[in-house]
């Protein structure tokens, strides 16, 4: 018997580490590189991936890599490797049944062997939950204009101890294939999904817990880029708002004081990173505006679904509560009747957020969520504003997630069209066409023009809400549609019509224009450039815009007109102006933006009249770095590179709170073929600001931009123009001139006196080296406009940090550049990725510039007024 006994007791002593590493198995992440070597590979962000072969079961699979890796890829892992399924094949992955996991799936649809992405149709089921459907990744990246994709599901406890995800081709298409890059399994807390009401029936309740969800989208609103490394330890992405909001009222970003702690009191840390809850989006400080439009964010979902949208607060201004109350409502009804984010919180500085279902119709165009605020004076609060941290959406259901695959635009498909008959014709191969079409380009955002393109479609009737003084649409809801003008053929080219025809802006009448700006009265010109005059006006009762009128004598009208249209209708960004719509009838062409209340960056550093017009180095810093991040989206956020080719001070705008946006996009250029790293074009721009290499050889490339952007840099040093043909012969040339002054080391010379002791001496020797940096005669020395924007951020920290002198004596230690890129490099990669993910693209013509355009070419020398 006592044999017995020990020889029990030494089993089980002997089956305590099976039992662990069993239990260590259900618990562990999983993080796979499908078809990765058996050491895996770390991505950019230094996380492990690990190879998925002992994962795999049944069926017939083949690894592969991509024959072409798309500009937007950072890292290899995972997207380079892939695991392709010629027949049903499943993953078995140990879980708990009780918890719920977040499962990631990879995707980037290449040439892979003899595999064409365009065959690959397939469905993803996790224990008999449908995820995908006769999914095609390629069509979906096709009407994305992305050049992979990510799909998060969150899936509430399967009640099994393994996970079984099945991979199967689609029957519907000969030769169909299933492939993935790469799979994430991680257990998640309890994200708190409770029973939240259904917006529209207030006694119903949805048990959201119970649900799988699939994660639609997720946005850190008015504030920034939130890469997974940085997420509050769930690897979460939180991309910027600013794509989705619609219509050209925008409302203004805020940031939380230093001295505000934000407090999660009882909620867990995890629910949002701090990032989320320290900025946010409000209306603004004009009672009458804000009562005149709803703050107003749009997303393209799966119709018949139900979503939960979960929305994020943290008021850190305001004290007690009705200081701000607003409504909430999701898709024309009121989710929320009466928010106040500090009667919900009892503190500034506290956090708390509010779910809310709604279910989408399966009807004509009913394809999209919408998510508005709006001030409700019902309680008389203090202020008559609403606000906003963050947002989630996701897709609820108990069996099946899956939704259609995006339909390619038309613009998308004729691009397509083009590229095949270019390659017929040509004889090229279709492998590096398949990667460069489904890529480089952009991610999450590109669904906001989606959103707005089927808004003509969708004719929805503007309904009202409970309790509201405001109708659903806001100020631009629908564009007029004006009648063009019969007495003469129209001049707007195929970009304008389509950018109309999409609602990507707005078309005025002649009428219109006359009446914002009383006639074109001359005491309303705010500025004069080569297209001609801009004046201030007023629309839709009250609101400002600047509007530029043709000149019907000027050499630069049709083409620019047509230009300005195709690229701005396409692009947002906090840092690049935004136009809100145009004007065609007859002889006349007007442009309408928002208006910059504060006008150029030129007539602060050398044209103001007043003191309070000198800028600070702070303030110069910050508009140096505005402009640098809106050229720094041009150059990597959208379809192809955008090369602005006219940078300078006149065309930096500056809006009420001194925020820089890029303007006039009349010259720009879309580089469709970067291969050969520069678009061939007759030369065009700005004397004192023109790329010498561009001048010499007529390729132009980003580092043109960058050039040009580093005489902004010593205007802003130096407050002179950047040409000044009074001076002796040598200072002409402000590039010249603060260059032999660097180099000789007197530039405390020539900088503007205003700012004379009160540079930190670290901060001016790191703008210095910048700005001297992008005037290499080389494009190739001179820096991305990436590592620029990094290094003006860093000048501005070292202005920022407490020193002990502030003189701008310039022999402190020299810092090098490397100290700063090497600690940044994670961060600055997460920002590239963001901007190659968040672009609406472009479709422009490819055509090169006619050489008869000659007399057009510097154009600042007939009109130094501007182009």
């Amino acid at each position: 018997m006592t044999i017995y006994k020990s020889a029990c007791i030494l089993f089980v002593i002997m089956c305590i580490p099976i039992l662990l590493n069993a239990q260590s198995n259900k618990d562990e992440s999983f993080i796979l590189g499908c078809g990765l070597g058996e050491n895996g590979g770390k991505d950019s962000d230094g996380r492990q991936w690990n190879p998925d072969n002992k994962y795999v079961s049944g069926g017939n699979s083949v690894t592969a890599k991509a024959s072409f890796q798309d500009p937007s890829l950072l890292s290899e892992v995972p997207y380079m490797t892939a695991r392709i399924f010629t027949s049903e094949t499943t993953y078995k992955l140990p879980i708990q049944p009780d918890k719920r996991y977040w499962l990631r799936l990879h995707f980037y649809p290449s040439v892979y062997n003899n595999f064409n992405p365009v065959d690959s149709y397939f469905s993803v089921t996790a224990n008999g939950v449908t995820l995908l459907n006769n999914f095609s990744s390629y069509i979906t990246c096709q009407a994305l204009s992305q050049a992979y994709i990510d799909r998060e599901y969150s899936l509430s406890p399967l009640n099994s101890d393994v996970l079984e995800l099945k991979f199967k081709p689609s029957d519907k298409h000969n030769g169909a294939f299933a492939f993935v890059n790469g799979i994430q399994l991680i257990q998640m807390p309890d994200l708190l999904f409770d029973s939240p009401s259904l917006v529209g029936y207030p006694d119903q309740t949805v048990d959201a817990k119970s649900m799988h969800m699939q994660t639609m989208f997720r946005l850190n609103v008015g504030g920034q880029y939130i890469p997974p490394v940085q997420d509050s330890g769930l690897s979460r992405t939180w991309y910027d708002d600013t794509p989705y909001i619609f219509g050209a009222a925008v409302g203004v970003t805020n940031q939380a004081e230093k001295n505000v702690t934000i407090d999660y009191q009882a909620m867990p840390k995890y629910i949002a990173p701090a990032d989320v809850y320290s900025t946010s989006r409000s209306m603004g400080t004009n009672k009458d505006v804000n009562m005149g439009f709803n703050l107003t964010w749009v997303f393209q979902v799966d119709p018949n679904s139900m979503y939960l949208t979960r929305l994020h607060f943290c008021d850190y201004h305001y004290l007690q509560s009705n200081e701000i109350v607003f409504s909430i409502f999701v898709n024309n009804q009121t989710a929320q009747d009466q928010a106040d984010v500090i009667g919900w919180t009892g503190r500034q500085g506290a956090t708390t957020y509010k779910d809310y279902v709604v279910y989408v119709h399966e009807e004509a165009g009913d394809d999209q969520l919408w998510l508005a605020l709006h001030p409700n004076p019902t309680t008389k609060p203090r202020f008559y504003d609403a606000m906003l941290n963050g947002v989630e959406i996701f897709k609820l259901n108990d069996t099946d997630l899956s939704g259609p695959n995006p339909q390619p635009s038309d613009m998308m498909m004729e691009y397509e069209a083009r590229i095949r008959n270019f390659e017929d014709k040509n004889g090229h191969s279709r492998s590096f066409a398949i990667g460069g079409a489904a890529g480089g380009a952009a991610g999450f955002a590109l669904v906001a023009a989606i959103c707005i393109a089927v808004h003509q479609r969708k004719k929805r009737t503007p309904g009202s809400y409970t309790n509201s003084t405001s109708s659903w649409l806001p100020l631009y809801g629908s564009h007029t549609t004006g009648t063009k003008s019969t007495s003469g053929k129209s001049t707007m080219g195929s970009g304008a019509n389509l950018a109309m025809a999409q609602g990507l802006c707005r078309y005025f009448s002649l009428q219109e224009m006359r009446h914002a700006t009383n006639n074109f009265e001359e005491s309303n010109v705010i500025g004069v450039g080569g297209f001609g005059k801009v004046y201030k006006g007023v629309i839709d009762n009250g609101f400002k815009v600047a509007i530029k009128r043709s000149n019907p004598q000027s050499e630069q009208g049709v083409n620019e007109f047509q230009t300005e249209i195709e690229m701005l209708s396409k692009l947002r960004h906090k840092h690049l102006v935004s136009l809100i719509g145009f004007c065609e009838e007859g002889e006349e062409m007007c442009l309408v933006y928002d208006y910059m209340a504060h006008g150029t960056m030129r007539e602060h550093l050398y044209k103001g009249n007043k003191p309070i017009d000198t800028l600070s180095w702070k303030q110069r810093l910050e508009i140096c770095i505005g402009a640098a991040r809106g050229l720094h989206y041009l150059h990597t956020g959208a379809k192809y590179t955008i090369i602005h080719r006219d940078v300078k001070t006149t065309n930096i705008l500056l809006d009420e709170n001194f925020v820089a946006k890029v303007s006039d996009f009349g010259l720009s250029k879309t580089g469709p073929d970067m291969n050969q790293g520069h678009v061939s074009t007759v030369v065009k721009g700005s004397f004192g600001y023109l790329d010498p290499e561009y001048f010499r050889r007529q390729q132009l490339t980003e580092k043109s931009d960058v050039y040009s952007f580093g005489v902004v840099l010593f205007e802003a040093l130096c407050s002179r123009p950047a040409l000044n043909p009074s001076l002796p012969k040598e200072q002409v040339s402000l590039a010249d001139w603060a260059l032999m002054n660097k180099r000789k080391g007197t530039l405390e010379d020539i900088i503007d006196p205003n700012l004379k002791g009160k540079i930190k001496p670290e901060s001016l020797n790191k703008f210095a080296d910048t700005a001297e940096k992008c005037l290499s005669d080389s494009g190739l020395d001179r820096p991305s406009m990436n590592d620029l924007l990094w290094n003006l951020e860093f000048a501005l920290n070292l202005q920022e940090n407490d020193g002990t002198s502030s003189s701008t004596h310039n022999n402190s230690a020299h810092i090098d550049e490397s100290d700063f890129e090497e600690v940044n490099l994670n961060q600055r990669n997460d920002m590239a990725a963001h901007y190659k993910n968040l672009s609406l693209g472009s479709e422009h013509d490819l055509s090169h510039d006619s050489a008869g355009n000659s007399s057009a070419i510097f154009s600042q020398i007939g009109n130094p007024k501007g182009r």
